[in-house]
């Protein structure tokens, strides 16, 4: 690791073999990580046997300033996010607080949550005949003062929202899908934990209330959750050229 930076790594979706190989090592060459609390599982905190840190309540000038007072000491520092740091991560503004201190930032890629939602379902995000488009999206709250997700909804692809188990019924009546469509709320995707809750847009927010489901779940909205009438893909017809 070169002088001056901080490593960004993507833990992946919960399962501590779902870790890429480069941020595991990344994790085991760290003498401080600053993990993103309990989205974080503690096994794959604990691939780092040096100083661990959990940033839950903390400020990002707090966090900014742990990781570069470490850094200018010489140790090697990782900041842990859940899933990939792409989604949802803030990562942007925390390499700028980061830049004040002259310390740059090397990105490793996790797994998101996301995919390990489809992988649960056994399904595909996209799907021929059903959606050729996925749209990632999230609810109006504390950091966003307004969403388009009514907006989105009308182009009829596969939804999936991130952060939005609190807002589900509030979701369901704002998407313009029509009610029978599929709806599934996959609660820690990938964790030994994982609960499934299938639905459709009409009936889902009930099921899921039922459930007692309220966070770290993904809402994955769109026929690609209930796959029936698809067309076969023409990867895998006969005499096709090359790709």
């Amino acid at each position: 690791m070169a002088d001056n930076v901080v490593t960004f790594v993507g833990s992946g979706p919960g399962n501590p073999k779902l870790i890429t190989l480069l941020g595991k090592e990344k994790l085991e060459e760290a003498d401080l990580v600053v993990y993103a609390g309990s989205l974080v599982n503690p096994i794959v905190v604990d691939y780092c046997k040096g100083e661990k840190v959990d940033s839950y309540g903390l400020t990002l000038d707090e966090i900014t300033k742990k990781m570069a007072d470490a850094v200018k000491e010489g140790k090697k520092v990782v900041r842990l996010h859940s899933g990939d740091p792409s989604l949802y991560g803030n990562v942007v503004e925390q390499m700028e607080e980061l830049k004040k201190y002259d310390i740059t930032v090397e990105r490793v890629p996790g797994v998101s949550s996301v995919f390990a939602t489809a992988a649960a379902l056994d399904t595909q995000l996209t799907l021929n005949g059903v959606s050729d488009t996925l749209i990632i999206t999230r609810p109006a709250g504390k950091t966003l003062e307004k969403d388009i997700i009514k907006e989105l909804s009308r182009h009829n692809a596969t939804m999936a929202v991130f952060l939005g188990t609190q807002k589900i019924e509030e979701i369901m009546e704002k998407v313009e899908y029509s009610d029978d469509t599929p709806v599934a709320v996959v609660f820690h995707a990938s964790w030994p934990d994982q609960k499934i809750v299938y639905g459709t847009v009409a009936d889902i927010a009930q099921k899921v209330k039922d459930e007692g489901i309220i966070r770290s779940a993904m809402i994955l909205i769109g026929g690609v959750v209930d796959p029936v009438d698809y067309r076969r893909s023409h990867l895998y017809g006969v005499a096709q050229e090359p790709l």
